[in-house]
């Protein structure tokens, strides 16, 4: 089954929206939170497909909410690629381990994402 909603979750409101402005164009469903706190509420309400994480945010960072999000029943099947700029290889690694399917360094490549979310489905 295709991918088609996916949830936002990033403190800039430019990373926002120039993800946003990609995926609709592809044809995808978006939703967005502005930090951790507001994705685990828009989760449960909205039933995201994919989730697009960020790392550096107010409150809970990406990795921890990515962490719940994988360790949550209900929750553990939906997947997670951390976008973020810290592009040291330890992110990397650290974001996989916390349960992320892809981490992609920001900006994010448009092609390199819509060909990642195309192998999920």
């Amino acid at each position: 089954m295709p991918i088609s909603r996916i949830l936002i979750v990033d403190d800039s409101p430019t990373e926002r929206y120039y993800l946003t402005d990609i995926l609709v164009k592809h044809g995808y469903a978006v939703t967005t939170a502005e930090n951790g706190e507001e994705a685990l509420a828009r989760i449960k309400e909205d039933k995201p497909e994919l989730i697009l994480m960020d790392v550096v945010m107010p409150g809970a960072n990406g990795f921890q909410v990515t962490r719940s999000l994988t360790r949550d029943p209900d929750l553990a099947g939906v997947p997670v690629f951390i976008c973020s700029s810290k592009n040291q290889e330890t992110d990397r690694i650290w974001g996989l381990r916390q349960g992320a399917k892809e981490y992609l360094v920001k900006p994010v490549d448009p092609d390199e994402l819509l060909t990642k979310i195309a192998a999920l489905g």
